[in-house]
């Protein structure tokens, strides 16, 4: 089967939404399927506004026409909201086309963040663009019962995975493991790994008073607003981006994976970094609630710093564990289950 991806997140972007695809695909490709992405890095471009990483496509609609009537795939799916997705949508709304979508992002919550936008308008945007679809793919039964509430129907629960053979704890290295990543700062690592942008609400963990334990806090990523929060936190050790073995490296170095964000549809980092035998800290919210298992692979806790003591307690070999029951091919194979075939 021949899919074609729309998506208006695409490489050279670091986010979930890239790697849950790139994944994916990868899985999906190694069962005998193929896919079309349909991405930004095809059209002209505009900055989004208030995150000038992100480039947009500019009137996309005849070109996303003319790929798809050229390539001729079996099935459509919609992976994001912005003009790609738009034109998408459109085109199979015009044809009477089934498709597929999937729900990567907390719209509202960021659209209240960046523009003041009244959650009650953005959800009605959803319901207008998700509405239609054969199903709506959800990385969490939490998120769906969210969008359920504010008038969705047509949720599917997905999943996501990790690649355990790249993302593995320290011991596993063996001869090849070295200390020299954060050689010098005192332990124990207090380790934050993605986007440096407001709505991942990374202040809370910088901001973190974890001065009793004696350790040390570390940003791996970048993004708009890195260079404020640096000059902001100087105590902070900051790694920039990471990418694949170098990016393992840093998680299987550290000893407590924060994650902040109040407003993560799931976190695939949380994943990755139990492949590494990290516990997870977190608040108790959408995202977290869904991947993190108390005392078994992290901690949660309305005060964040709380959460890191705790999670310093929890087993590292439990960590992997549950990272090992989880797999990209799971993740793949929803995506075949659930497309819709566009002729018969």
């Amino acid at each position: 089967m021949k899919i074609a991806l729309l998506t208006d997140a695409w490489e050279p972007q670091v986010n979930g939404v890239v790697r849950t695809w790139q994944h994916v695909i990868a899985a999906a490709e190694a069962l005998g399927h193929s896919f079309e992405v349909i991405h930004p890095g095809l059209f002209k471009t505009f900055k989004a506004p208030r995150y000038p990483e992100i480039n947009l496509a500019l009137r996309p609609g005849p070109k996303v026409k003319q790929i798809i009537e050229e390539t001729q795939p079996d099935a459509i799916h919609i992976a994001t909201e912005g003009p790609i997705g738009q034109a998408g949508r459109k085109l199979c709304r015009k044809r009477g086309w089934p498709y597929t979508t999937s729900y990567h992002t907390q719209f509202p919550h960021y659209m209240k963040a960046y523009f003041g936008l009244p959650p009650r308008l953005t959800y009605k945007f959803i319901r207008w663009f998700h509405g239609p679809a054969q199903a709506t793919l959800v990385p969490t039964a939490t998120v769906g019962k969210e969008l359920e509430q504010n008038g969705m129907t047509n949720i599917k629960v997905w999943c996501r995975g990790v690649n355990t053979t790249l993302f593995k704890p320290r011991e596993d290295y063996g001869d090849a493991w070295n200390d020299d990543i954060f050689r010098g700062l005192p332990r124990p690592i207090f380790l934050y790994a993605g986007r440096v942008a407001v709505e991942k609400n990374i202040e809370a963990f910088l901001g973190l008073d974890l001065s009793d334990t004696g350790g040390s806090k570390v940003v791996v990523g970048d993004g708009p607003v890195k260079d404020k929060l640096q000059k902001q936190y100087p105590d902070v050790h900051w790694a920039g981006y990471q990418f694949g073995e170098d990016l393992a490296r840093h998680y299987a170095a550290g000893d407590v994976f924060v994650f902040p964000s109040k407003t993560d549809t799931f976190g695939i980092v949380m994943l990755e970094a139990n492949g590494a035998g990290l516990p997870v800290a977190a608040y108790p919210v959408t995202g977290p609630i869904d991947v993190v298992k108390p005392g078994v692979t992290g901690a949660f806790h309305d005060d964040l710093a709380v959460a890191c003591r705790e999670a310093l307690t929890v087993s590292r070999e439990s960590c992997r564990a549950h990272a090992l029951a989880n797999s990209w091919e799971r993740c793949a194979q929803v995506v075949l289950d659930r497309v819709a075939p566009i002729r018969g």
